[in-house]
């Protein structure tokens, strides 16, 4: 039996890529023996400004949606960041044995806080992969689902793993691997394909609370290009490759499969297509999401994720504080 860890920050609304990339797997790993955590990364949504209504409100959706995506509070451990101490006390601990160089030169700092004044770039942010280390590192994770922006992340969680064990000696924590779905593992924004759908771009985004017939609009005014073969080409056709991944994923079809449907097809009757599936697709998870919100089981599902994520947690921490040597840990 294995423990997977894997979480989302709530920091905007939930899009079309967060669903193929990451919340319609998780279900498949709660039907074996493994044990799932899925968190919701509330603390690491701070580490940008934030309005609270914002967070909260977010948040909710987030685990509504984990719901209507088919996660079972009965097979997975479902939970909020922030209810769990243990995150923000490892991650206290292990940033002692993080190294500065190696912090600077993560890429989504870089990013991040190029966009930023340089005097208003938050230590948060800095050390937000420490963070992500430790919500890793606790619960013995051996399979980390991310998507391929966060690899390097996990690598980070890695490289502490392996320089904390070797500096005492013993196998304080396990090894984790990232696990990076090979179909639909990075879905682009529709305005612009060479970026990746992120929470932000209100035209090349489709989110997951959107109306279909807004989703709909979207897909048909994407942007697409030179030509009028539907061919997967990413590098010279950005924009119907990521139609086609789009649609392949939400059909369970390959890449190859999906180009035989469409073969002497134009843009537009392709396009149709696609905003059919998509469209179908959120009217499934809305109507889920509603029931789930109307159920009112938000509260209960966080606090029995909370106590169960709690167990495993405090046991790592307590096995840290007494390698490392701090006075009562037993």
């Amino acid at each position: 039996m294995e423990n997977i860890l894997s979480g989302v920050k709530p920091t905007g609304q939930l899009t079309l890529g967060n669903y193929i990339g990451a919340l319609r797997n998780f279900p498949k790993y709660q039907n074996g023996e493994d044990h799932v955590f899925v968190f919701i990364a509330d603390l690491h949504a701070l580490t940008l400004p934030i309005e609270p209504e914002t967070l909260y409100n977010n948040t909710r959706d987030i685990v509504a949606f984990y719901l209507a995506c088919g996660l079972d509070p009965t097979k997975a451990s479902i939970f909020l960041q922030s209810q769990v101490p243990a995150h923000s006390e490892l991650a206290t601990i292990l940033g002692n044995y993080a190294y500065m160089g190696e912090m600077s030169r993560m890429t989504q700092f870089k990013e991040k806080s190029s966009k930023l004044n340089e005097k208003k770039i938050g230590l948060g942010l800095f050390t937000y992969p420490v963070l992500m280390a430790a919500d890793i590192i606790l619960y013995d994770a051996k399979k980390v689902p991310v998507g391929e922006d966060q690899k390097q992340h996990v690598e980070l969680a890695r490289d502490l793993v392996i320089r904390f064990n070797h500096q005492y000696k013993q196998d304080v924590f396990v090894l984790p691997e990232p696990v990076i779905s090979t179909s639909g593992a990075r879905i682009m924004s529709l305005s612009d394909p060479t970026k990746k759908m992120s929470k932000s771009d209100a035209n090349g985004d489709i989110f997951l609370k959107d109306d279909p017939a807004v989703a709909r609009k979207k897909i048909m005014r994407a942007v697409t290009d030179l030509g009028s073969e539907v061919k997967y080409d990413k590098e010279n056709k950005p924009g119907i490759s990521n139609l086609l991944v789009i649609y392949s994923s939400l059909k369970e079809i390959s890449i190859e499969e999906a180009e035989k449907e469409f073969e002497g097809l134009r843009y537009g009757d392709f396009k149709k297509a696609v905003a059919d599936v998509v469209c179908a697709k959120l009217e499934e998870l809305q109507t889920k999401y509603k029931e789930v919100i109307e159920s009112g089981i938000i509260d209960k599902v966080l606090e029995k994720g909370a106590k169960e994520a709690s167990l495993i947690a405090n046991e790592t921490l307590k096995r840290v504080k007494k390698v490392i040597g701090l006075y009562g840990a037993k």
